[in-house]
């Protein structure tokens, strides 16, 4: 399926509508996160065009992040371009994720990718699950 039939599928089935200057977008990834998704496609050995970032069922709060390489879409997922990065959204998580932040943090603690979302209601103290209304 195009990028275009993609869409209006999405637009019509869930009344997803694309970023403008007007309107919040989807998904933002910032420039640090770009640079390391890109840096970490180039590794993989199969050449991935995409990432997948999704929620799942799990955890103490009920949802989890999940986030992986893909070489093509799949018929109901939404596809982004943000920062260089395509981004690939399937329908279930396109709810929780509406105005999501991708980013990736470098500390003395650690480093690695922190997803801010604003439709977060409740998380669990280790931080790897949440729950939106």
């Amino acid at each position: 399926m195009s990028s275009v039939k993609s869409l209006l599928y999405f637009e019509e089935t869930f009344g997803v509508i694309m970023a403008s200057e007007q309107t919040q977008k989807l998904v933002t990834v910032t420039p640090k996160a770009a640079e390391k998704i890109a840096e970490f496609m180039k590794e993989e050995t199969d050449n991935p065009e995409y990432l997948r970032v999704y929620v799942q069922g799990g955890g103490c709060s009920g949802l989890s992040y999940g986030m992986g390489f893909e070489k093509a879409p799949e018929e109901d997922d939404l596809v982004l371009e943000e920062n260089g990065v395509k981004l690939i959204i399937d329908s279930y998580s396109v709810d929780h994720l509406k105005g999501a932040n991708v980013d990736y943090i470098e500390s003395l603690m650690g480093s690695g990718f922190k997803i801010n979302n604003p439709n977060v209601t409740n998380s669990c103290s280790c931080g790897h699950s949440f729950s939106t209304e």
